[in-house]
C-alpha cells in the first residue's frame, strides 16, 4: 500500500496541519478520526486494513486527516462561543484549504476531478456527517458509523448561529423544502449506520431523531440500525465498513 505524508500550514487555524494519503489511484475518500483524534489513527486502529483490498486494487485513495476537538466540542469547560468559532476555522481549513490540495493530489493520478466521500466513526461520524450536508457541492457521498448528529451531549443547552450550522439535525429541519441541496442530497449517497449494544444509547437516539428529519424533508439515505449486541467499537466499525463500502464504489 502507497503511503504519503504531508504536512501544511493552515491560514484558517493559524498552526501547520498533518494528513496522510493511503493509496494510489480511485475514489478520494476523507477519514475523519474519532474524538480528539489524529490522522495516524487510521492506520494503528487497524482501519486501513480493512480498507486495504480497495486501496491497493486502485478503487480509493483515503486521505486522513486531523481534528482538532480537544479545542472545541471535548473542551466542555471552554467558552461555547470560542469554542465553536475554533471549530469552525476547522470547517474551513477542511472545505478552504484541504479539499483543494486533496484535489489537486487525486488529480495527479487520475486525470480527473471526483467528489470526495467523507467517512468517519465515532465523533469522527458527526464531522463527516456535517461536512457533507453542508457541502454536498464538494462531497459526494457519507459513511457515518454510531454518529451524533445534535450537540446537547458537547454544548448542553447552549445553542448559537455557528453552532446551529454545525448541527444536522437542527439546520436540515429548517430547510426549506425546494432549497437546491435537497435534490443535491437525493443524487448522492449517504450511509448513517448505528449499533444498539454498549456505549451506543445516545448515538443511537441522535441518529433515530437525524432519520426521521431526513424523512420528513424527503431526503433518501440508508439508514441502519444493527444489533443490541453491536457495541461503540472498532471491531464493530470493521465489519461496517466491510459491508457498506462495496455499495460507494
Amino acid at each position: 500500500m502507497e503511503m504519503r505524508y504531508f504536512k501544511h500550514y493552515s491560514g484558517s487555524l493559524g498552526r501547520d496541519m498533518e494528513f496522510k494519503a493511503y493509496g494510489h489511484s480511485g475514489k478520494p475518500v476523507l477519514f475523519i478520526p474519532c474524538q480528539a483524534g489524529r490522522f495516524y489513527d487510521f492506520e494503528n486502529f487497524k482501519m486501513a486494513d480493512h480498507w486495504a483490498q480497495w486501496i491497493e486494487n486502485g478503487q480509493v485513495t483515503v486521505y486522513a486527516c486531523d481534528v482538532i476537538d480537544g479545542e472545541t466540542y471535548a473542551n466542555q469547560s471552554g467558552d461555547p462561543r470560542w469554542r465553536i468559532q475554533r471549530h469552525e476555522q476547522w470547517y474551513h481549513y477542511i472545505v478552504d484549504e484541504l479539499v483543494p490540495y486533496i484535489k489537486h493530489l487525486n488529480g495527479q493520478r487520475t486525470f480527473c476531478d471526483q467528489p470526495i466521500m467523507t467517512f468517519g466513526a465515532s465523533m469522527g461520524a458527526m464531522h463527516a456527517a456535517n461536512l457533507f450536508f453542508r457541502r454536498p457541492d464538494l462531497f459526494g457521498s457519507v459513511l457515518a458509523l454510531s454518529g451524533l448528529y445534535d450537540s446537547e451531549m458537547f454544548f448542553g443547552n447552549y445553542m448559537d448561529d455557528l453552532l446551529y450550522q454545525n448541527t444536522p439535525c437542527r439546520y436540515l429541519e429548517n430547510m426549506p423544502s425546494d432549497h437546491p441541496y435537497i435534490s443535491m442530497y437525493n443524487q448522492r449517497k449517504m450511509v448513517f449506520c448505528v449499533g444498539q449494544g454498549a456505549w451506543e444509547d445516545e448515538l443511537k437516539a441522535s441518529t433515530g431523531r437525524l432519520k426521521q428529519v431526513l424523512e420528513r424533508k424527503g431526503i433518501h439515505a440508508q439508514v441502519d440500525f444493527w444489533g443490541y449486541d453491536v457495541s461503540h467499537d472498532w471491531s464493530w466499525w470493521y465489519r461496517q465498513v466491510e459491508h457498506y463500502v462495496p455499495g460507494f464504489l
